[in-house]
């Protein structure tokens, strides 16, 4: 079942910027001299840094596209491949683009187990199904300072946990990222607490906006950025959407989470976008976009008012 999402500020697909727009730019830029300076102003690598990872991608087809970036254009597909985190192949932003190619995505399934009736397993091969997928655009705000506009291909998150019938008990679903010290020679750091953590209360997990992402921008998902199969909650802190998810559980209590855990006064269990609440060592309150020059105001909950109503009896400054 297909879940039908209407944004407050809507736009027509046709009003998005074509990733070819972005290219061309970038190599207008190149030419004038100018790429490296926008580069760095935008915190993002150039566009003649493609890796192998990156190259080639396969396209996916899909039926449905619902835009709810609220008008914003897409970030360049240069930029949201080449800058990110995944610490399992290296800290620094350019790193997982460089070393993800080693991730073997093939063949891989997921487990869905813990509090609910039909625990089981899901082959990646399965949710590919075009009849099933469709494309969302949503921001996608890091807990520093920078953002993106991504075009995610997928489907609804709700739409595959009701398949094993979560019961009563279950109060919260954790996911969990591969752990494989020979394909993630990083892991071997001691950097994080392996493997990496993330959850949800199931309210969350199942509202509309909760998205699993199988690919980017129309083509098969970079591993980079989390292939086969990642999170994306686009009212939290990127932090939250889990990348490479091996394993899902539905549990009673709140399951402990990888950032919450290392530091739990930088990074609470909820991580919604709130520009009132600034990490300790910087402030929340505006951003930058990736490729852009200049810092905007952030949004509460980056954006999305329509999840407001899952945290009306909660206080946002002490719940973080």
């Amino acid at each position: 079942m297909l879940i039908k999402v209407s944004h407050p500020h809507p736009i027509k697909p046709s009003e998005i910027t074509p990733e070819s727009t972005f290219r061309d730019r970038r190599r207008f830029l190149l030419n004038m001299g100018l790429a490296t300076a926008s580069a760095t102003l935008g915190g993002c690598d150039s566009p003649s840094s493609d890796r192998a990872t990156n190259i080639g991608q396969a396209s996916l087809t899909v039926n449905k596209t619902s835009a709810m970036a609220g008008g914003e254009n897409v970030t360049a597909y240069e930029d949201i491949t080449h800058y990110n985190n995944f610490y399992e192949f290296g800290t620094g932003k350019q790193d997982p683009a460089r070393n993800a190619g080693r991730l073997r995505i093939r063949p891989w399934s997921v487990v869905v187990d813990g509090e609910c009736e039909a625990p089981g397993h899901i082959d990646i091969d399965d949710l590919i199904n075009p009849q099933a997928l469709e494309e969302r655009i949503y921001r996608h705000r890091c807990v520093e300072v920078w953002s993106m506009v991504a075009p995610w291909t997928g489907l609804p998150l709700a739409e595959l946990l009701k398949r094993f019938r979560p019961t009563s008990n279950a109060k919260f679903v954790a996911f969990y990222t591969l752990f494989d010290s020979q394909q993630m020679p990083d892991t071997a750091r001691g950097v994080l607490n392996w493997p990496y953590r993330e959850g949800l209360r199931i309210d969350e997990a199942m509202h509309p906006l909760a998205f699993l992402s199988v690919g980017l921008y129309g083509r098969v998902l970079p591993n980079q950025n989390g292939a086969p199969l990642r999170l994306t909650i686009p009212w939290k802190y990127g932090f939250k959407s889990i990348k490479s998810i091996v394993r899902i559980q539905f549990t009673e209590r709140r399951p402990a989470t990888t950032w919450n855990q290392l530091a739990s006064e930088e990074y609470g269990f909820y991580s919604n976008v709130n520009p009132a609440v600034d990490h300790p060592r910087w402030s929340q309150a505006r951003e930058r976009r990736l490729g852009e020059l200049f810092k905007r105001k952030t949004l509460l909950f980056n954006g999305y008012p329509e999840v407001a109503s899952l945290y009306s009896s909660m206080d946002l400054r002490t719940f973080f």
